[in-house]
């Protein structure tokens, strides 16, 4: 189905996540280090990028802005999960080019449904 890229660093939502998605038929590849999130967009090319904003070295705005300024991936959607919600942090992400947000606790099938949102559709 889809391919997706995570940049989560927290081992339960991750697993939670990536078992959900892997069950629904996308393939998932997980990176728990902001150093290693901009090369895993670019090497796997994802339909979308999940990303976390508090990361080990490299912040997730950080992350945001780097893809949205690499050419070979600036169109993928990246879709913020974070729990840093207040007004001035999702501002920021917005203008880091984050396409959407998704506030940290979250409701795993709510989210697999926002998630989808932004996932290819199957052709007829």
């Amino acid at each position: 189905m889809a391919k997706i890229v995570m940049i989560e660093d927290s081992k339960i939502l991750g697993d939670a996540l990536k078992t959900a998605l892997e069950v629904k038929g996308h393939e998932v590849i997980w990176v728990n280090d902001g150093r290693l999130g901009l090369p895993a967009v670019k090497k796997n090319k994802p339909d979308v990028v999940l990303l976390d904003l508090m990361l080990p070295h490299i912040n997730g705005f950080e992350i945001c802005k780097a893809v949205k300024s690499d050419i070979a991936v600036y169109k993928t959607p990246v879709i913020i999960m974070s729990t840093l919600t207040n007004a001035q942090d999702i501002e920021k992400a917005k203008e880091a080019g984050a396409t959407h947000f998704i506030g940290k606790p979250y409701d795993l099938q709510a989210t697999l449904v926002e998630i989808n949102k932004f996932l290819p559709k199957k052709g007829v």
